[in-house]
């Protein structure tokens, strides 16, 4: 297969990092920035930027004739198939995102396209935030360049996974492809990559815009976390990096997509009760843990939207499916569930409530006395069985992941309307009557 005609514009870390790889994979890159010398250094086979392996690439690019640069946006689409926009998008003052050098970009390269010939593929690498390919970057191409996108012009999220620092070893080994975009326009994104060896994702524009981000505040987090557990071991002189090692052993929950999932707030008998210990145990230190002391916080907000979405659908019958704190246990305490329950009593609301579990430690368990000491106003709710429980309430909020559950959105009435806590399978029937509560 022959390689593609690819233009890059802005000749930045990931612009000039991505024309020196694609020409070293044998496309033939014209890159474009708006600044001569970086234009400059290009065409005199020199890299702009200082990243490991770079000068080697795109000397022996320029050599073989496969990369050249240009201050002229109309010759580069003239010259390419494909446009990936790399330019920068800074931070402004208020913290928001200056994407205003990606729609200037845009609306020249929509510009060059309204007077070439055929086809073009306009990608965006640059790192945006969700919405911006629909609400700035296809409204700008189409503007200037006069087409729809979809049919003379495609369009594509292309979202990069580079390291400063080791870009060019990333960008040939990369973690992960990402393609947001229709299937057309993928197929030809893709073909860039059909040399990588490593997953390649298609899906939505708005979920590869999205990624970068995900990945991102992972990172940031990761690293915070890191920093605190060493300052808890710092304090209390026990050696960080032997904790960590050990730690990061565990690919099972710990470095795994366990907990990652979107979902409701954790509870149980372990979270809450280790996480005020060792909060506790940083105030005693004298310890500043923000990242630490924030995540009590992240989770009762969880429990409050869940709250507000429910009251916002109006006072009316309720019934609540799973509510011990996760499923397969009986297990009460802590339950995040059990207070929402609570702060719908308060309200008002008529509920009644099923979980089997709690029902058999309700007449058996070990849990029989916090249900009938503690709670004993939510064990007059409970009913027998699901079909009880189905013909009560107007409103259905399944709260566990109990498999006995997964029939529940068949079952549903025309006027009953589902709130789910946990992505039960099967819900599209339900339509508007449906509400995900992190989805």
């Amino acid at each position: 297969m022959q390689k593609q005609r690819v233009s890059v514009f802005g000749l930045g870390y990931v612009g000039t990092v991505s024309a020196a790889c694609f020409a070293q994979s044998g496309c033939t890159v014209v890159g474009v920035d708006a600044n001569p010398e970086k234009v400059k250094l290009i065409q005199t086979g020199q890299a702009p930027i200082v990243e490991k392996e770079l000068p080697e690439l795109v000397a022996g690019a320029t050599a073989n004739g496969l990369l050249r640069a240009t201050l002229d946006v109309g010759d580069a689409i003239g010259s390419s198939d494909i446009s990936l926009v790399c330019v920068g998008t800074p931070s402004k003052r208020d913290g928001s995102l200056d994407i205003s050098a990606v729609e200037r970009v845009c609306s020249q390269i929509g510009d060059a396209i309204r007077r070439k010939a055929g086809p073009h593929t306009v990608v965006i690498r640059s790192t945006i935030l969700p919405g911006t390919m629909r609400g700035v970057v296809i409204p700008a191409l189409e503007r200037a360049s006069c087409e729809s996108a979809g049919d003379r012009l495609l369009v594509c999220n292309n979202p990069e996974f580079l390291r400063e620092g080791t870009a060019v070893a990333d960008f040939f080994n990369p973690p992960k492809t990402v393609i947001g975009g229709d299937a057309a326009a993928a197929d030809l994104v893709a073909a860039l990559y059909e040399d990588i060896d490593a997953p390649l994702i298609r899906t939505s524009l708005e979920v590869a815009e999205m990624v970068k981000y995900a990945d991102n505040f992972w990172h940031a987090v990761k690293v915070g976390f890191g920093n605190e557990v060493g300052n808890i071991c710092k304090a209390v002189d026990i050696d960080s990096h032997a904790v960590m090692d050990i730690f990061c052993q565990d690919t099972k929950l710990n470095l795994s997509p366990y907990y990652l999932r979107p979902g409701f707030a954790f509870g149980g008998s372990c979270l809450p009760k280790d996480l005020r210990a060792l909060t506790h145990k940083g105030r005693v230190l004298g310890l500043d843990l923000p990242l630490l002391n924030s995540v009590s916080v992240s989770n009762r907000v969880q429990i409050d939207r869940a709250v507000d979405r429910i009251l916002a659908l109006g006072k009316k019958p309720l019934s609540f499916f799973g509510f011990s704190f996760k499923a397969g246990t009986d297990d009460l305490r802590e339950s995040p569930l059990v207070e929402v329950i609570e702060r719908l009593i308060g309200k008002g609301y008529d509920l009644q409530l099923y979980d089997r579990n709690v029902q058999l430690a309700r007449l058996t368990g070990g849990n029989k006395a916090f249900i009938d000491s503690v709670i004993p106003h939510i064990s007059a709710l409970m009913v027998e069985t699901i079909d009880q429980a189905l013909a009560h309430g107007q409103i259905i909020v399944v709260g566990n992941r109990s498999a006995e559950f997964n029939d529940i959105p068949r079952k549903l009435n025309s006027d009953q309307v589902l709130v789910d806590f946990v992505r039960l399978p099967g819900v599209d029937i339900l339509g508007s009557r449906y509400d995900g509560i992190n989805w």
